[in-house]
């Protein structure tokens, strides 16, 4: 594959197809048995991440790698801290990252805790790590995984400013709609091979999709009502209150259950407790109705 200068290049496969391997030989994690890594025309051999990142390569993980009862600065500094004297030039390192943050779009509290943050700020923090030790070269591997769609929007905004600050940012994922919407150039990798680059103007996603599996696909049919009538479990203005009078655990959550269907609940981190939609349907609740096959359950 090749990655052009001021470019978002997007390298797709399905799982096992090789994509993670070859990151970590670009970041020094593994060392490749043949082949060639240049980096600006000349041959580079990395040992180690330390080597990828005196050749301007720098990686931003999908699990953050940052200590929570550190403050951002720390974190960001943490491994290259400038001197003065034998003491930490901290007043020069807040100066620097806070400059960085502003020229790049990525603003964020030099001195807030780490573990005060939510997700999508962690990633800000993890981006600034790697630009403060130079990184001209960006990996990113899964970075929507985590995200909610917001803070997708945020990241790819922040992608467009390094793209246009020269940047080279390669982009790993498995959403091909993402994939189109913020990638110039996509690689596709099958069972450990390159087997397509393409500009994404000129793909679909079921096109990439296609060339990631080997196949065509085949087309989505449906016959007759895929929707049956019969409700099997209605729950309406479920609520958990708290012992201590604070917000509730959950408040006013209410669906339908069809028959022969498969009901997805989900949570979003740091907007809903921890494990309150595992415990609501075994919880006592106040203001609550169950429904069974039409009969009530609880009330």
């Amino acid at each position: 594959m090749s990655v052009e200068t001021g470019t978002v290049h997007a390298l797709v496969g399905e799982n096992g197809a090789g994509k993670s391997t070859v990151m970590k030989i670009l970041y020094g994690m593994q060392r490749p048995d043949s082949g060639e890594i240049l980096v600006n025309g000349t041959a580079v051999h990395f040992k180690n991440p330390n080597d990828a990142i005196d050749a301007s390569i720098g990686m931003v993980h999908q699990h953050f790698m940052l200590a929570d009862n550190f403050t951002v600065l720390e974190n960001i500094i943490l491994g290259s801290e400038p001197k003065k004297g034998i003491t930490i030039d901290f007043a020069a390192a807040r100066a620097k990252v806070v400059a960085m943050a502003a020229q790049y779009g990525l603003e964020i509290d030099p001195d807030v805790l780490v573990e005060e943050l939510g997700v999508g700020a962690r990633q800000r923090v993890e981006i600034l790590k790697v630009l403060y030790r130079g990184a001209r070269i960006l990996i990113f591997d899964e970075p929507t995984a985590v995200l909610v769609p917001q803070e997708v929007d945020d990241l790819f905004s922040a992608l467009e400013g390094l793209r246009a600050q020269g940047m080279a940012i390669i982009f790993i994922s498995h959403k091909l709609d993402e994939v189109l919407r913020v990638a110039d150039d996509v690689t596709v990798v099958r069972q450990g091979s390159t087997v397509a680059q393409v500009k994404s103007k000129d793909v679909t996603a079921r096109q990439l999709a296609e060339l990631m599996v080997g196949s065509e696909l085949p087309q989505p049919s449906t016959q007759g009502i895929t929707r049956r009538d019969q409700i099997t479990l209605a729950l309406k203005d479920v609520t958990i209150a708290t012992s201590t009078g604070s917000r509730d655990l959950i408040s006013n959550i209410s669906f339908n259950l069809h028959a022969e269907k498969l009901l997805e609940l989900q949570e979003l981190k740091e907007m809903v407790r921890p494990n309150s939609l595992r415990l609501f349907l075994v919880c006592a609740t106040t203001r609550v109705q169950y429904h069974l096959m039409g009969r009530p359950l609880i009330n």
